[in-house]
């Protein structure tokens, strides 16, 4: 029988020098398979990148809203970012659902040991879900409490949309005017670059982004596309943006790429079930030929 090769102990195997950036998602399922961990992985493989998952709930979803969320132990979810993070190593991890402050503090605290987030090596995206599209909340409310104080302060950037500005910071944007203040109110939290995702801005004719680094903000303008079937739009803009620092991208550049990747899923968004359909990353895959 022929010898087997010894295998790292941790980091990549040395064997496959092909293989794909990574990217983390620390996020919650969604059994209808628009949103959420679900999104992130699409959108991971579309963009080139080797996907890997922390689950932190179990949501029973479907287009029509969400009717119930089961936690993971935090601990567990702890471990799952532990066990890919010492054996194949992460270029770039996000957050979605956090769920509650026990999840925030055992994630952060196995993120901090492998180097993921502000002093460390690896770019942390954190988008603060707190709700679902129809309103149901996805947080404790301790959870908030957390994410203001423990998450953003790690963050390399912090990807609200404005329903989330306005629970976390008590700010109303309702123009693109306000969407300076929206940026200023999550960075004075801590993280490095803030990302105010403003595509349900009422009364504005395209959808208008903000990215802010503390100094100078841009703002990031797209069409905006006559479809209610937007379900996942802001899990799959964040993780665009994951996909593309795992490549190595800058900030400024990543969230423009992550923006003109967002713009063509929304495009070519679907309908699905009896609500509201998901925004579609096929876009980018060629159709196979069998």
């Amino acid at each position: 029988m022929p010898s087997t090769p010894d295998l790292p102990t941790s980091g990549r195997p040395t064997a496959n020098d092909g293989a794909p950036p990574t990217a983390l998602t620390i996020a919650g399922s969604d059994s209808g398979g628009s949103a959420g961990m679900h999104a992130d992985l699409r959108t991971f493989f579309a963009c080139g990148v080797h996907g890997m998952t922390a689950v932190t709930a179990v949501t029973v979803q479907n287009t029509l809203g969400v009717t119930g969320l089961v936690e993971i132990p935090p601990e567990t979810v702890a471990a799952q970012v532990d066990a890919v993070a010492s054996d194949i190593g992460v270029d770039a991890a996000k957050t979605g659902v956090l769920a509650s402050a026990a999840t925030i503090e055992a994630v952060l605290e196995v993120c901090d040991r492998h180097g993921i987030g502000r002093g460390g090596r690896t770019p942390f995206v954190v988008d603060p879900v707190a709700a679902s599209r129809a309103g149901e909340p996805l947080l404790r409310p301790d959870a908030l409490d957390a994410l203001r104080h423990k998450a953003f302060p790690r963050a390399t950037l912090v990807t609200p949309n404005l329903d989330e500005v306005r629970l976390l910071t008590g700010v109303q944007a309702r123009t693109r005017d306000d969407l300076l203040d929206a940026a200023k109110a999550i960075h004075d939290h801590g993280p490095e670059w803030v990302l105010i995702k403003s595509g349900h801005l009422p009364d504005d004719p395209e959808c208008v982004d903000l990215l802010f680094d503390g100094e100078e903000a841009e703002l990031l303008p797209g069409p905006r596309y006559a479809t209610v079937h937007t379900h996942g739009a802001g899990d799959v803009f964040a993780s665009a943006i994951t996909a593309a620092l795992a490549k190595g991208a800058s900030m400024p550049d990543a969230v423009r790429a992550g923006k003109r990747f967002v713009t063509r899923s929304v495009e070519h968004a679907y309908s699905l079930g009896a609500g509201f359909g998901p925004v579609s990353t096929f876009w980018r895959i060629s159709p196979p030929s069998f």
